[in-house]
């Protein structure tokens, strides 16, 4: 793990590898109990996890005290990885089902991540505003669009206009043909060298 962070985030510090170096256990331990990834995916947390949810920092590094929303967040993914990469920043991570979001509470509390706040709730239900929103293959763009563009503050926190960062593989032409040229897709593999980045991209729209 550390010679692949270290690979693409050679300004990481030690005190983040640790970090992260305790997430592959900690997956292990609550995946036994609470099945929030695939078996295999605990065995490759590192590269189909971890650099993937890191992927967004990659392309879009967020400054301090941005607010992200991380919809739909599962076990924790993009929001706890980036959470780690930008201490500064802060993170809400919802999911619709508890079960999920109390693996969440208690990786965060193990790891004393701080800029971290988990919530059971829909998206469509907040109220709260951000900077960003960030996704992993939750829904169509357009449902997730509908979901949070009352949440996202106008103007930009960072080095670019705020919106939505997500996540998604495969073939997105006719997913994405309504906003035709109000978005912008990063293929993973021009940033990482790992298989299973051929097929993955980031996709921002701006809001």
């Amino acid at each position: 793990m550390e010679v692949l962070l270290k690979k693409y985030f050679p300004e990481i510090t030690q005190t983040q590898l640790d970090l992260f170096k305790s997430l592959p256990p900690l997956y292990a331990y609550w995946n036994e109990k609470v099945n929030v990834i695939s078996r295999r995916d605990v065995e490759n947390l590192t590269e189909r996890h971890i650099l993937h949810s890191l992927s967004i920092a990659k392309i879009f590094p967020l400054a301090p005290g941005t607010r992200v929303l991380d919809v739909g967040t599962g076990g924790g993914f993009p929001g706890i990885p980036l959470a780690i990469f930008y201490p500064e920043a802060q993170f809400h991570l919802v999911d619709s089902i508890g079960k999920k979001i109390k693996v969440v509470e208690e990786i965060a509390k193990t790891l004393e991540l701080s800029n971290v706040t988990a919530e059971q709730i829909r998206a469509e239900k907040l109220t709260q505003q951000y900077d960003l929103i960030v996704s992993r293959a939750v829904t169509r763009i357009d449902v997730l669009h509908r979901w949070t563009k009352k949440l996202i503050r106008s103007g930009q926190a960072n080095s670019f206009k705020n919106g939505i960062l997500c996540l998604k593989g495969g073939d997105l032409k006719e997913e994405f043909a309504k906003f035709k040229n109000h978005h912008r897709f990063y293929p993973l593999k021009e940033y990482f060298e790992e298989e299973f980045f051929e097929t993955k991209k980031l996709v921002y729209v701006p809001v």
